[in-house]
């Protein structure tokens, strides 16, 4: 469970396109914190769980969701999707089941 923990901050970290360094400054922390976590010296507290996922654009559950691998569009497209009709849900349905 730990070594997935610092291998899905790594990968959606990278998502984002920073660095460990400009991460860990970003949440006002020294320059190897997030650095010490993804080589599992370190642990983050609760809190600062919540202020990583808040960081990375994605929710608790999503960081924990490893199929997913872009949480943070997937969440931004779904929004997008509330407001469309029936017609228009099933075009875009049926455009993922082709591209799958």
């Amino acid at each position: 469970m730990e070594q997935s923990f610092y291998k899905r901050l790594t990968e959606l970290r990278e998502k984002k396109g920073v660095s460990a360094r400009e991460m860990s400054l970003a949440l006002g922390q020294g320059p190897g914190y997030i650095n010490n976590i993804e080589n599992g010296r370190n642990y983050p507290a609760m809190s600062m769980f919540f202020y990583i996922c808040d960081y990375l654009g994605v929710t608790p559950k999503d960081f924990f969701d490893t199929e997913a691998r872009n949480p943070g569009r997937i969440e931004v497209i779904s929004e997008k999707m509330k407001s469309l009709n029936d017609t228009q849900l099933n075009l875009i349905e049926s455009m993922i089941d082709q591209i799958k």
